[in-house]
């Protein structure tokens, strides 16, 4: 590894539930940091309690950027993400402190260190006629038509990766050229200085011990009532918001067909599985990373904090 500068960039990833805030803002204290999102759901502004952002009080504490800035109606891209994160990362090391970008979206932190290929914008026509075959003809003829189009592509992605899926086949459409070709021409990040890689890894049962506690946490702090505004919006169900952990068990609860307990129980499944998800994620896509499985706090801080040395 290069040698690192004065103020390396950190890259705190993990599970959801895997206690990313917490540890990074023990890490911030510790190495004079700010910490930055880099959780897709997190950058919404009417998301605080159902995508688990720090508390207003843990925000006081030391700057966190990109938290809740944008809005409901719209959809932020990963390259919109960039944009806005490669110019605040060096004002950061400019003001002297270490950034620390910290988040659960592992194609966040794929664009940032791998690069971001340079896709045109796909019509809304193409994404939605993908979507509505998707609904009607399921996700195993897709996968097909992605290996008939894009079997390079077609080969990395799970079958049960729906969101991927539709990507490759929607920029096949629009383009008449794979995404896997667009890919290996993707731009290099300027950023010059190296990047100290860490991934939380609990272990699975307590992992889910952890996603079943947090769901009842958050319906006591108020998520209940935090859906019932959005919901009220008559927002597009094709929008980030309306696929936020839990917004559909809490939209079904509304409408009556699922009691209080009901939603929770399948919120809680819905944590669990996506904690899943982003394990495979992380130890398929981010094995060059350092991954930690302690669930002690001063342990977790003291092995990523010798690593910034």
């Amino acid at each position: 590894m290069p040698a690192l500068s004065k103020n390396p960039i950190l890259l705190l990833a993990g599970t959801t539930a895997s206690g990313k805030s917490r540890l990074a803002l023990s890490l911030a204290e510790r190495l004079g940091g700010e910490i930055v999102n880099a959780d897709a759901i997190q950058v919404y502004a009417d998301l605080r309690i159902l995508s688990a952002r720090p508390t207003p009080e843990d925000e006081a504490r030391l700057p966190h950027h990109l938290y809740g800035f944008a809005p409901s109606d719209q959809a932020f891209s990963s390259g919109a993400w960039l944009e806005r994160t490669i110019p605040l990362i060096h004002e950061i090391q400019d003001r002297g402190k270490t950034p620390i970008l910290v988040g659960g979206t592992g194609l966040y932190f794929q664009c940032l260190t791998q690069g971001l290929a340079p896709l045109p914008k796909i019509p809304d026509p193409i994404r939605e006629g993908l979507r509505a075959r998707l609904e009607t003809e399921g996700r195993e003829a897709l996968y097909q038509e992605l290996r008939r189009v894009d079997p390079s592509l077609a080969a990395r992605v799970p079958k049960s990766d729906s969101q991927r899926l539709l990507r490759g086949l929607e920029v096949a459409e629009a383009t008449g050229k794979p995404l896997s070709l667009w890919q290996r021409e993707t731009v290099a990040p300027s950023l010059k200085d190296s990047f100290v890689k860490a991934a939380l890894l609990p272990p699975r049962e307590s992992l889910y011990e952890t996603c079943d506690k947090r769901v009842s946490e958050m319906l006591a702090r108020g998520a209940l009532e935090e859906a019932r505004r959005i919901v009220a919006r008559n927002l597009s169900p094709r929008l980030p918001v309306m696929k936020a952990i839990g917004m559909t068990a809490l939209r079904a609860h509304f409408d009556g067909a699922l009691s209080l307990e009901e939603a929770r129980l399948r919120m809680a499944l819905e944590t669990r599985r996506y904690a899943r998800r982003q394990t495979t994620w992380i130890r398929n896509q981010m094995a060059d990373w350092t991954h930690i499985a302690s669930l002690s706090l001063e342990e977790r801080a003291a092995a990523i904090q010798k690593l910034c040395l």
